[in-house]
């Protein structure tokens, strides 16, 4: 059986973000600042996936993200798959999960909340898709936030 020919070129060392919604993907770029990055970043838009119907895949050469980039990332698009590539070869695969807490992430949509008034971080805790602000406990819909 002949192998399939890749839609976007290898890279030697960096990271592949697989699976992002496709109406995400210049969300995801925007998020992490890659229209700034030094380095080489390819993007792919509309590609057809099984999981989510139409993906975006961003490949970024020679760079790994933080623990707070993928929080942040989990908010636009949870459920995207990060490759971590060395030498070629996929050395780890972790499907993005949105954390129980979001601190600076998010901004919270009640007007009056301490956090839109003084200059303080927002704290949110998240269960089953919901925001609730630490602070003035207004609860939002993940899919609806503003980030920071």
């Amino acid at each position: 059986m002949a192998k399939k020919e890749r839609l976007v070129a290898a890279i030697e060392n960096g990271t592949v973000i697989d699976h992002i919604p496709a109406d995400k993907t210049f969300q995801v770029v925007s998020l992490l600042g890659l229209q700034d990055e030094t380095n080489p970043v390819t993007i792919g838009y509309n590609y057809p996936s099984k999981k989510v119907g139409k993906k975006g895949i961003i490949k970024v050469f020679d760079r790994f993200f933080t623990d707070d980039e993928i929080s942040r990332l989990s908010v636009v698009a949870p459920k995207v798959v990060l490759n971590i590539i060395r030498n070629y070869e996929v050395v780890e695969k972790k499907t993005v999960d949105t954390p129980d807490e979001l601190k600076g992430i998010v901004k919270c949509n009640n007007p009056k909340c301490i956090t839109n008034n003084e200059p303080m971080q927002t704290y949110f805790h998240v269960e089953d898709g919901i925001l609730t602000c630490h602070y003035c406990e207004k609860e939002q819909d993940i899919s609806r936030v503003e980030l920071c």
